[in-house]
C-alpha cells in the first residue's frame, strides 16, 4: 500500500493536524485572538467528520495499525462531535480567553489521539493514541495558570496517568510476548490455541489496571475528583466525555477480541478465573464507592466526579455480559453518558461565571435566574439517575437486560441487583441538586455577566439530544448494532 493510500485513510487525522497548525499560527500572530481560532477549530472538526464519511467502508493498513470499519468510523464521528461541543463551551468560558488558540489546539491534539485510539486494532498504535490523548489532557487540566487547584489537578492527573501508562505498556508487552503478535485479531487466535500461563495472567491484570484508570473505575479513581474540580470546566468536560468513549471502545476490542479465550466467568454459581471476574469486581466496587462517596459531596463538580466512578461500573456490565448485545449496550451507554455530562458541565460553567463558585449553594435559585439552565440541568440530572423518558433510562435498561440475559440461570443477577441498588442511591444526590435549583432560595448575589447565547444554545442542544435519544434510542442504537462485526 502506498503512502498516498495511507494519507487517504488517515485524512481525518491529517485534517486536524492542519487545523492545529493553523490555530497556532493565528495565536502567534495575535495572542488575543479568540473568535478566529474557535472558527478554525470548529471547521477543522467538521471537515474531519466529512473526511470520515468519504472513507471506504472497510480498509486496513499496516496489519491493523489503521483500520477503517463502520464501527470505527461511527465512533470517530462521536469523538469529533464531543470535541466540537467542547470547543463551543471553551469559547464561552472567559477564563480561557488568555492563550485561547493554544487551548483549542490542545483540544484538537487530544482529539487526534482519540481518533488513533478508536481507529487502530494494533497494540503499539493503541498505546501511542493513549499517550497522545493523555499528554494533551494533562496540559488541558493544568492550563489555568491563575488557579492553584488547576496546577494541583494537572500534577496529580499526570502522576497517576504516568503510573497507569507504565502498567498498560508492561501488560501489553507481556501479552505480546505470550502471543507473538501485536494485532488484536492475531492475539485472539494465538491465545485460543496456547495454554494458559502465569505471565499471560499478569499481563491481563496490568492491562486492565491501566484501562481502569482511563475509565475512572475504583480503586483507580483517585485522580478523578481533583481533576474534575480543579481543571478548567471545558477541560474537565472533555476528560469526562471524549476520553471515556474512546477508552471503552478500545477496552471492548481488547477484551472481546484479543482476550476472548481468557474470559472466564463472573456468574455467581460458576465463577471461573479470567478477565470477566476482574471486571465484575471493578464494576461492583465502583458502583458502591462512587455512589456512597457522592452522597457526602457539597461541590457539584466533585459530585459529578464520584458519579462518574459509579457510571464506569454500570458501563462495565456490558463488557462483562459480552457478545454483540453487551458490547452495543456499553457503546450506547458510554456515548449518551458523555453527551449528558458534557451538558451538565456546560451548566456548571455558566453558574460559576455568575456566582463565582460551583458548590451546591451556588445553584440555589437558578430556577428564577435562568429557567433555561434550570430545565437543562434537570434533564441532565434525571438522565444520569436513569429516569424515563430520558436517554439514561434506556441506556441503563439496555445494559441491565443484556447482563441479565447472559449465561445460564441469570449468573450476573448479583451484579444487576447491585447496579439497581446503586441507581437508587444515586437518585438521592441528583435530586439534592434539583432541590437546590428549584426549591431553595439563593443566598448569593449573582455577578453581572454578559449573556453568552452560544454557550446557552450549546447546552440546550445537548439537553434536546438527551431527550431525543431517550424517546427514540433506535436513532443511534441501530447504527451501533449495524456497525458491529
Amino acid at each position: 500500500m502506498s503512502y498516498l493510500e495511507l494519507l487517504r485513510l488517515a485524512s481525518p487525522e491529517a485534517v486536524l493536524v492542519v487545523a492545529v497548525l493553523a490555530i497556532l499560527t493565528i495565536g502567534h500572530a495575535n495572542a488575543r485572538a479568540a473568535v478566529l481560532p474557535a472558527i478554525v477549530a470548529s471547521f477543522g472538526l467538521a471537515f474531519s467528520a466529512v473526511a470520515i464519511l468519504l472513507l471506504p467502508q472497510h480498509a486496513t493498513f499496516g496489519g491493523g495499525m489503521l483500520v477503517v470499519s463502520p464501527l470505527n468510523s461511527l465512533f470517530k464521528i462521536v469523538c469529533l462531535t464531543l470535541a466540537f461541543f467542547t470547543v463551543l463551551l471553551a469559547h464561552g468560558d472567559h477564563r480561557m480567553r488568555q492563550h485561547h488558540a493554544e487551548y483549542l489546539a490542545m483540544i484538537l491534539l487530544g482529539t487526534i489521539g482519540l481518533l488513533l485510539l478508536v481507529g487502530s486494532e494494533e497494540l503499539l498504535t493503541i498505546f501511542i493514541g493513549l499517550e497522545l490523548t493523555g499528554l494533551s489532557l494533562y496540559v488541558l487540566t493544568a492550563f489555568d495558570k491563575n488557579d492553584r487547584r488547576s496546577a494541583e489537578a494537572g500534577l496529580k492527573y499526570f502522576l497517576f496517568g504516568s503510573t497507569a501508562s507504565a502498567f498498560t505498556l508492561f501488560g501489553l508487552s507481556l501479552i505480546y510476548g505470550m502471543a507473538g503478535t501485536t494485532t488484536l485479531a492475531g492475539i485472539g487466535e494465538r491465545l485460543a490455541t496456547a495454554p494458559a500461563a502465569p505471565l499471560l495472567g499478569a499481563g491481563i491484570v496490568m492491562t486492565l489496571v491501566g484501562f481502569a484508570f482511563k475509565i475512572a473505575a475504583a480503586p483507580f479513581h483517585l485522580w478523578v475528583a481533583d481533576t474534575y474540580q480543579g481543571a478548567p470546566i471545558p477541560s474537565a468536560a472533555f476528560v469526562a466525555s471524549g476520553s471515556k468513549v474512546a477508552s471503552f471502545v478500545v477496552l471492548g476490542k481488547i477484551t472481546l477480541i484479543s482476550l476472548a479465550p481468557m474470559h472466564g466467568s463472573a456468574a455467581w454459581h460458576a465463577m471461573l478465573a479470567g478477565w470477566m471476574p476482574l471486571l465484575a469486581g471493578l464494576a461492583a466496587f465502583s458502583i458502591l464507592l462512587g455512589n456512597f462517596v457522592a452522597l457526602a459531596q457539597t461541590n457539584v463538580r466533585r459530585l459529578l466526579a464520584y458519579s462518574a466512578v459509579a457510571h464506569a461500573g454500570y458501563t462495565l456490565l456490558g463488557l462483562i455480559a459480552g457478545g454483540r448485545d453487551g458490547f452495543s449496550a456499553t457503546l450506547f451507554y458510554t456515548s449518551i453518558y458523555a453527551v449528558t455530562l458534557l451538558g451538565a458541565f456546560g451548566v456548571v460553567a455558566m453558574v460559576r461565571r455568575e456566582t463565582g463558585g460551583d458548590d451546591l449553594a451556588d445553584f440555589a435559585g437558578l430556577r428564577s435566574r435562568s429557567p433555561l439552565l434550570a430545565g437543562c440541568m434537570a434533564i441532565f440530572m434525571l438522565s444520569l439517575a436513569g429516569l424515563p423518558p430520558l436517554a439514561g433510562f434506556f441506556g441503563k435498561f439496555y445494559l441491565f437486560s443484556a447482563a441479565l440475559r447472559t449465561g445460564e440461570n441469570h449468573g450476573l443477577l448479583w451484579l444487576v441487583v447491585l447496579a439497581l441498588f446503586g441507581s437508587l442511591v444515586s437518585l438521592y444526590y441528583y435530586l439534592i441538586v434539583l432541590k437546590r435549583i428549584f426549591v431553595d432560595q439563593s443566598e448569593v448575589t449573582p455577578r453581572p455577566a454578559e449573556t453568552d447565547w452560544l454557550q446557552r444554545a450549546t447546552v440546550a442542544v445537548l439537553a434536546a439530544a438527551v431527550v431525543l435519544l431517550g424517546v427514540l434510542p433506535s436513532l443511534f442504537l441501530e447504527r451501533i448494532v449495524a456497525a458491529l462485526p
